[in-house]
């Protein structure tokens, strides 16, 4: 029964972005002849009509992960190579040998620069859930035997205040994990819980840089300054307390079945390694704003900074009478002086392989495929019919509405790709729209997705169908909040 209703999510998800992408791309051939393109506008050309097709076929693989089984990564990197083969014949065929050889190294540089300021965020992150940071937490929120109303608040605003700092994919893990121990046996608390907690990860992960791959990325192009996000607190928080209050009515008195049996205790290390990340996210930020050099350098010195900490742990735990419980670093006998034991007991990278790499290797391949279609020229004809035509204002909430269809990353890096002519105010509405429209739909974010596997059964994809509704007046206050303070 599970499996046919993924299979039905499945299908009815890849329907509606082949309309979405099919419809945009068609709108985009129907004005070519009257709009100015890229220096070379090969939207209409063979080479164009095979990359659309290319990635139409790569990205329903991608969405088609659950039935699969295929890792996201994997279709997503061979799409984006054909899309550049194609890309490279269709200027060559114009006989043009370095148009699309620089656009590659441009895309790729771009990349770059976000892949080694991910690397090092997600680093420090899955080290602090090693160091069980995270599971501390939880095991505290479940030995304090909080009732259910009060679980139902305290999980979403953590999320809320956590995403920011963490990311909401983690944070979302985390919190989900509490609603579902606190609300074992009773299905109608942790349902509405979960829908919660992912509009709570996704609305805190709006207004902040670290918050989620979308702001970060408006942040690394420079489009909006670190101080400015903070505009958009307001709008993020009312984007969740609307559809949380709404939902909080839902809530009865019913007793949950908690387990309490599960006692995490915190390692070594974990609450400097949570200082190590602040001071490293302070001088990511004041190197940019000072010094204007890219807020990857300050990460990755962190990162440096970590790994020396690690390794000085690591001979302190080798000892006997340091080692503490539940350590998991050498044991007597074990150190010979040198990095092979170290690495081979805790190697902070390999913390960030199995959740990780894929994510980081699935960016590449968004990046790439997008960067390939607007050296085609499409890019630039969807934001001048996009933009020109419906406005910046109404242009960013579909936008909004597309990412809870798509994932979010494809879609802003699109807009960040089309540039348009936009306000810092307009930034601000594109990236709150992008970051909270995800949670429209369980499908439409990392965080959905992820807690309808961890809830399998209770967390559906229509249970949250069913409160959209409100989700959705929440959206809407959210985005009149914004232009309410902030105006575009």
């Amino acid at each position: 029964m599970y499996l046919a209703s993924q299979q039905t999510l499945f299908w009815l998800k890849n329907g509606l972005f082949c309309l979405v992408l099919l419809g945009t791309a068609s709108w985009a051939f129907g004005f070519t002849s009257g709009s100015p393109a890229s220096p070379v506008d090969l939207t209409t050309s063979l080479y164009g009509y095979l990359a659309v097709g290319v990635f139409c076929i790569g990205y329903v693989l991608v969405l088609g992960e659950e039935v699969t089984q295929l890792r996201k990564s994997k279709p997503i990197i061979v799409a984006a190579g054909l899309i550049w083969l194609l890309v490279g014949l269709a200027y060559i065929a114009q006989g043009d040998h370095h148009t699309a050889g620089e656009a590659l190294r441009h895309n790729i540089l771009e990349y770059a620069e976000l892949f080694f300021f991910l690397l090092a965020a997600m680093t420090f992150i899955n080290t602090m859930e090693e160091r069980q940071v995270f599971a501390a937490l939880r095991n505290w929120l479940i030995q304090k035997q909080f009732s259910l109303r009060q679980i139902y608040w305290i999980t979403g605003g953590l999320a809320f205040a956590l995403s920011p700092i963490a990311d909401n994919l983690s944070t979302a893990l985390l919190m989900g994990a509490v609603v579902m121990a606190v609300g074992n046996g009773y299905t109608q608390f942790v349902t509405v819980g979960c829908i919660n907690v992912v509009i709570a990860a996704n609305a805190g992960g709006a207004f902040s840089p670290f918050g989620d791959i979308t702001t970060l990325m408006v942040w690394q192009k420079g489009m909006v300054q670190f101080g400015d996000f903070f505009a958009l607190f307001l709008p993020s928080l009312i984007n969740w307390l609307v559809p949380a209050a709404i939902m909080s009515w839902g809530i009865t008195a019913a007793p949950g079945s908690c387990d309490n049996s599960e006692h995490s205790v915190l390692k070594p290390g974990g609450l400097v390694t949570i200082g190590l990340f602040a001071a490293t996210i302070a001088l990511a930020v004041s190197s940019h704003s000072y010094l204007h050099l890219p807020p990857v350098l300050g990460m990755m010195t962190g990162l440096g900074v970590l790994k020396i900490y690690i390794f000085y742990l690591c001979r302190h735990e080798s000892h006997p009478a340091t080692k503490h419980p539940g350590s998991e670093l050498p044991t007597e006998g074990s150190y010979r002086g040198d990095h092979t034991d170290v690495i081979r007991r805790f190697d902070i990278f390999r913390v960030v392989e199995r959740s990780s790499w894929d994510t980081l290797m699935f960016f590449y391949g968004v990046v790439m495929c997008v960067g390939g279609l607007s050296t085609l020229g499409y890019l630039t004809l969807l934001s001048e019919q996009l933009y020109g035509n419906l406005g910046v204002i109404w242009a960013n909430i579909l936008v909004g509405i597309l990412s809870s269809l798509v994932d979010n990353i494809p879609v802003m890096f699109a807009v960040l790709t089309m540039e348009p002519s936009m306000s810092t105010n307009a930034w601000l509405l594109v990236t709150l729209t992008a970051g909270v429209g995800g949670s429209l739909l369980s499908i439409g974010s990392a965080a959905g997705i992820a807690l309808m596997g961890q809830a399998q059964g209770t967390y559906t994809f229509y249970s949250h169908l069913r409160w959209s509704w409100a989700i959705a007046l929440g959206y809407a206050a959210g985005i009149l909040t914004h232009l309410g303070i902030n105006g575009v």
